[in-house]
């Protein structure tokens, strides 16, 4: 795939304008975006990666473009997973949600920073060794049984790495938000906000996430170029997700067992690959392997996409089963016993002698007694 500079140079453009663009119009101005807002924006940002894909098509065919839609929608569903973390992250620093917006635009920035140079260096490492698809291939494989065996994300909680501790005890730290601000001066003396810890919590996260999400589309493309801009676009709508499906979250209860699956596929990709290119002399002699052949960017495509529909249709279904069963074993039979503490209903004679004696027991000539 021959990419002219000038390409390169409007792609990144493109998206650092873009970066800039979601600071000076969304997250400047310290706000709880809306339903309605994060929807649009999300699917401005959506329909952008789209064209782009089309735009890939036109210029470089269909098999370059189904090389980048296969790459954007596994990095995009890997971003929802990482979504669960960021929650996690920002119940753990009490971050206001109308300063969520920041972290997650700064987190972002960071992670794009950060992917472009493994981006890089994965790229250089392809090119002059081939066993690094092995690598690549143990790492999704490993990832993917992790992924299945979790089975959800009900127990996970947010442990602080070695980073934040580290910032703790060496940075002075407030102990309360100071608007949106980063750092702030008390009594002459620079301090950071828990703000910024939230932020590095964030950013340093995105270093676990890189782990598999680089060899997962080094497995589905090795141009640099749709690496690199299948990342790109990923992430930059994921700030507006965020908040469109953060009550969603916790319904995808199936997410894990669906991107196992996907890991696990594009990892025995990777693994074959790894065999048609063999130069590790203890394998065959150092000569290839090509008995099972090599698998279709379609085929990857395709498995992506009806396990990602298969895992979101079989989570809501779930989902929606176990809101139906909660709300039943919460209805009170007319027949059953009624709490600890609260008395039972009051039988028809306990009624009488609650209101009081009756005409016949007082006697015919005593007057009722008003109440």
């Amino acid at each position: 795939m021959d990419v002219p500079f000038w390409v390169w140079a409007v792609t990144v453009g493109l998206i650092v304008g873009m970066l800039v663009f979601d600071f000076v119009g969304h997250v400047r101005t310290p706000h709880a975006p809306t339903l309605r807002e994060s929807a649009i924006w999300s699917a401005v940002y959506v329909g952008i990666a789209l064209v782009f894909g089309v735009l890939v098509l036109w210029g470089w065919g269909a098999g370059y473009a189904g090389e980048y839609f296969a790459g954007y929608i596994t990095e995009k569903s890997l971003s929802v997973d990482n979504l669960f973390v960021f929650v996690l992250i920002m119940a753990s620093f009490g971050v206001p949600r109308e300063l969520q917006q920041k972290v997650l635009l700064f987190g972002i920035t960071f992670a794009l920073l950060l992917r472009t140079v493994f981006i890089l260096v994965g790229a250089a490492a392809i090119e002059n060794f081939s066993w690094v698809f092995y690598l690549f291939g143990a790492i999704l494989i490993w990832t993917a049984w992790v992924q299945a065996r979790s089975g959800g994300h009900d127990d996970e909680n947010f442990e602080e790495n070695a980073v934040l501790r580290f910032a703790r005890r060496v940075l002075p730290t407030t102990e309360q938000y100071e608007g949106d601000r980063m750092t702030v001066r008390i009594d002459g003396k620079r301090f950071i906000t828990p703000l910024a810890i939230a932020l590095l919590a964030i950013g340093t996260a995105d270093v676990i996430f890189a782990v598999d999400s680089i060899p997962a589309i080094f497995g589905l493309t090795q141009e640099t170029y749709l690496v690199f801009t299948a990342n790109a676009f990923s992430l930059l709508g994921l700030r507006q997700l965020f908040f469109l499906i953060d009550g969603l979250l916790d319904r995808l209860v199936y997410l894990s067992y669906g991107l196992a699956v996907i890991l696990g596929f594009i990892g025995a990709k990777l693994v074959i690959h790894a065999l048609h290119t063999n130069e590790l002399p203890f394998i065959n002699g150092g000569e290839h392997v090509t008995v099972v052949p090599e698998i279709p960017t379609w085929l990857s495509l395709s498995v992506i996409l009806v396990t990602l529909v298969v895992t979101t249709v079989a989570s809501l279904a779930k989902s929606k089963r176990d809101r139906a069963e909660h709300a039943a074993t919460h209805v009170v039979a007319p027949d059953a016993p009624l709490a600890p503490g609260v008395p039972d209903a009051p039988q028809a004679g306990e009624v009488a002698d609650a209101v009081g004696p009756t005409d016949a027991e007082r006697g015919t000539d005593a007057p009722a007694p008003r109440h």
